[in-house]
């Protein structure tokens, strides 16, 4: 079985499916995969039809059930330095290397792998596929999913999201507020840069004040939080703008993220730095030229995971896996969206998260093997 899924997972990680690109690739391979084993497929698509997550039923179409969730997208690999071809899986020893390896199509690869035993299993109850777009910025086909999901004639009980946990069972991640900020600013000859505007400048004092807010929260950190770090966080994660080196930037925008604890308000100190760019940055700017602007602008709110409706899921995996640890984790997951919509949901999945969206990335087989071992156990109980 280990090898089934290896040689599913080099077709998985042989799509090059960067976030935001279109998926007809590879979830048409993934719809071909489970239609070739009689399982009938439904594609929930984005506004342009270019995306599309993937949504099957094996079992009865009753109420109940598990659904088995992941996600199609990576991050990408520009930038970093492998000793491999990111998107060629490559065994070493033990280890399957390539981008998504680990996070999450590794996961995928072991759902996939187990259909024709879903299959062969006398289910009482659903076995649910749910595959998603773009949950590396922002969780963008959940509400795509979730309301496709709401037409059906059933409703399942526990989700199960296969991020990489080491197999713990995770009930609570930080939410994510995926920032942009543009500015325009007026570009000069560099000889008198003080009658332009340089929108660079701009951005680093901007960055700057983020960034002192950042050291302020993280000096009140909640105490005994489970959480590591047990505050908020800040990341700039790009950066461009400018034209010529003897030339005041005419423009600059950078993408940011801001991770907000459970329970707090991501508006408020996000309208500490609006109020900061539009009163005191922006009239100096002005007064130069006019037309000069700052735009910080909120792509897509990512739900934290709460614990509210973590329990039923959570002792779902316990009952059948003998773990019954309640963990949290920093980063992020769909989990948030299934649950604000009221399913009770769980983080669990084989691999770890510390080789995630770094070069050489990877997932052993020995993780492999956990994966569908768990994935067995969900087939016998629901049998």
């Amino acid at each position: 079985m280990q090898d089934k899924v290896a040689s599913i997972l080099e077709r998985l990680v042989g799509f090059d499916s960067v976030s935001g690109q279109p998926t007809h690739d590879i979830v048409g391979y993934i719809k071909s995969y489970l239609e070739d084993h009689g399982v009938d497929v439904t594609l929930s698509y984005d506004k342009d039809g270019e995306r599309a997550n993937v949504f099957a039923t094996i079992g009865p179409q009753i109420d109940g059930g598990v659904v088995l969730n992941g996600h199609t997208d990576v991050v990408p690999v520009e930038g970093q330095v492998w000793a491999t071809d990111p998107f060629t899986l490559t065994r070493k020893d033990d280890r399957l290397f390539g981008r998504g390896s680990v996070d999450m199509k590794g996961f995928l690869a072991c759902v996939m792998a187990m259909v024709p035993e879903f299959l062969a299993a006398d289910l009482s109850k659903p076995i649910h596929i749910a595959f998603s777009y773009d949950e590396e910025i922002g969780g963008l086909g959940m509400p795509v999913l979730l309301e496709a999901m709401a037409g059906f004639a059933f409703r399942p009980e526990v989700i199960i999201v296969g991020e990489p946990t080491d197999m713990n069972i995770v009930t609570g991640h930080k939410g994510g507020d995926e920032m942009r900020t543009e500015i325009t600013g007026h570009e000069v000859h560099s000889c008198n840069p003080v009658v332009g505007v340089s929108a660079i400048s701009v951005a680093s004092k901007l960055i700057t004040k983020i960034e002192e807010i950042g050291v302020r929260i993280a000096a009140n950190p909640v105490p005994n939080s489970p959480y590591d770090p047990p505050y908020s966080t800040f990341n700039v994660g790009i950066i461009e703008g400018g034209a010529a080196r003897n030339a005041t930037a005419g423009w600059c925008n950078f993408d940011w993220e801001y991770r907000p604890m459970p329970g707090e308000d991501s508006r408020l100190v996000i309208a500490e730095i609006e109020s900061y760019a539009n009163d005191v940055l922006l009239p100096p700017m002005k007064a130069l030229n006019e037309k000069a602007d700052i735009k910080v602008i909120t792509e897509v709110a990512v739900p934290g995971l709460d614990d509210r409706n973590a329990e039923k899921a959570a002792q779902f995996v316990s009952e059948i896996t003998g773990r019954n640890s309640r963990g949290v984790v920093s980063f992020g997951t769909d989990a948030g969206y299934f649950s604000d919509e009221g399913f009770s949901t769980v983080v669990f999945g084989p691999g770890t998260i510390t080789r995630a969206h770094a070069p050489d990335e990877y997932i052993e087989m020995s993780e492999i093997a956990q994966g569908i071992e768990f994935l067995r156990k969900v087939t016998k109980k629901l049998s």
